[in-house]
C-alpha cells in the first residue's frame, strides 16, 4: 500500500451549503473555493455578530454568558433512573460487553439497529453502541445527519463496518488516539491495514490511499464491501484527528474546521456521517455541534444560533454530548473562526459592511 503526503494551507478550503456551489481540486476531489450567495453572506454576518457578542457578556455574578449556558445544560442532565428506563437494550446482559463504558449507552428510541439477519445472537436485538443524531425537525438535504458512536472494541469491529454498510455512510470521523499517554486504550484498531484487505466476518475493507495534512489529519480513502456480493464497494473517507485530547480541546480550531470543510458538501441523502471518539459523547458531540450549526446558518436557519437548544437536542438523542465547559466554549470559537473566514473569503455587500 502506498502512502502520499500533501500540504494544506493554514486556512483550509471553504464550504458552500450546496454541492453544486463548489469548485473542486481535481487531485483530491475536495472542495476548494466557496461560492456563497449574497444572502448566505448576510446569514454569516448576522450569526457572527450574535456569537461574538456572547463572548464578552457577563451576568451580575461575573460569569460569562457562555458559562451560564453550559451550567443550564448541566442542570438538565438525565438522571440515572431515566437512563435505566430509556436504555433497556443496552443494559441487556448479552450486550453489556459491547459497551466500552457502562455509563455511556444509546437510548432505545434512536439507537442504530443492525440487520437482525446478521445477528448471530437474536437476543442481542441487533445491538451496537451507536445513536442517530440530528438537530432539526425537518432536516435539509444540505444539513448532515450523524451517527455518534463509541470507539469500536475488538469484538465490535464487524458490527461497526456492518453499520457503515447498512447505513451507506460516506465518511467516518475519528477524534481520538488508539491509546492515550497513560497507555489506556481509547479505541480498537478497526481501520489500519499493512497490506491488502482486512476481513471482519464477511466484510472486507481496503485502504486505497493515505494522506496526511498540515492540520494533523490522517485521511484514508477506503472501500468497504461484502465478500460474497458482487455489488460495487462503498467508498468511505476515514478522517482521523488523533491530537484532540480526551475531555479537552485542541490548541486551535484549524483541524476541526478542516474536517468540516472536507465533509460539509456531502448531501444528507448520501447517508449519515459516523463520528466517534472514545465514549462517543464529548469530542463527538462537540464536532457534531460545530458542523451542524455552521451548515444551518448557511441555509438561513437562524434557530442554529441557540447552541443550548442544539446540544439539548443532541443530549436527548445521546447522553452527555459535549461533556465539558472547555468543549462548549470551543464550539463557539470554532463557529466564530469559520464564519469569519467565510466572510473574509467572500464579497460582502456594501449593505452588510
Amino acid at each position: 500500500m502506498s502512502a502520499s503526503s500533501t500540504k494544506t494551507s493554514k486556512s483550509p478550503p471553504s464550504p458552500s451549503p450546496s454541492p453544486s456551489s463548489f469548485s473542486f481540486d481535481m487531485s483530491t476531489g475536495f472542495p476548494s473555493k466557496p461560492i456563497l450567495k449574497p444572502e448566505q453572506i448576510g446569514f454569516c454576518v448576522q450569526a457572527l455578530t450574535f456569537f461574538k457578542s456572547k463572548q464578552h457578556q457577563q451576568n451580575p455574578h461575573h460569569f460569562s454568558l457562555i458559562e451560564q449556558e453550559f451550567s443550564i445544560l448541566q442542570d438538565h442532565r438525565m438522571r440515572v433512573s431515566e437512563v435505566n428506563t430509556n436504555c433497556s437494550v443496552a443494559k441487556l446482559h448479552v450486550n453489556c460487553r459491547k459497551n466500552r463504558y457502562s455509563d455511556v449507552v444509546p437510548f432505545d428510541a434512536n439507537r442504530v439497529v443492525l440487520d437482525p439477519c446478521k445477528d448471530h445472537r437474536p437476543s442481542a436485538m441487533g445491538y451496537i453502541n451507536a445513536s442517530y443524531i440530528t438537530a432539526e425537525a425537518n432536516p435539509s438535504e444540505s444539513v448532515s445527519r450523524f451517527i455518534a458512536t463509541q470507539g469500536p472494541l475488538t469484538e465490535t469491529f464487524e458490527d461497526f463496518w456492518e453499520m457503515v454498510l447498512q447505513n451507506n455512510c460516506p465518511a467516518v470521523v475519528m477524534l481520538t488516539k488508539l491509546v492515550d499517554h497513560h497507555r489506556i486504550q481509547k479505541c480498537g484498531d478497526y481501520f489500519q491495514a499493512e497490506n491488502g484487505p482486512r476481513l471482519f466476518g464477511d466484510i472486507s475493507t481496503v485502504t486505497k490511499t493515505i494522506t496526511t495534512t498540515d492540520s494533523s489529519l490522517v485521511l484514508r480513502h477506503m472501500e468497504v464491501n461484502r465478500e460474497e456480493l458482487e455489488d460495487p464497494p462503498l467508498p468511505v473517507l476515514h478522517i482521523q484527528y488523533p491530537e484532540w485530547p480526551d475531555h479537552g480541546v485542541p490548541y486551535d480550531t484549524l483541524a476541526v474546521r478542516d474536517i468540516f470543510r472536507r465533509l460539509c458538501h456531502l448531501p444528507s441523502s448520501k447517508g449519515p456521517i459516523v463520528v466517534h471518539c472514545s465514549a462517543g459523547i464529548g469530542r463527538t458531540g462537540t464536532y457534531c455541534a460545530i458542523h451542524n450549526t455552521i451548515q444551518r446558518i448557511l441555509i438561513g436557519d437562524m434557530t442554529a444560533l441557540d447552541l443550548v437548544k442544539t446540544i439539548s437536542t443532541f443530549r436527548s438523542q445521546r447522553m452527555g454530548m459535549v461533556q465539558t465547559l472547555d468543549q462548549y466554549v470551543f464550539c463557539y470559537e470554532a463557529i466564530i473562526d469559520e464564519l469569519q473566514d467565510l466572510i473574509s473569503d467572500s464579497k460582502v455587500p456594501d449593505t452588510l459592511k
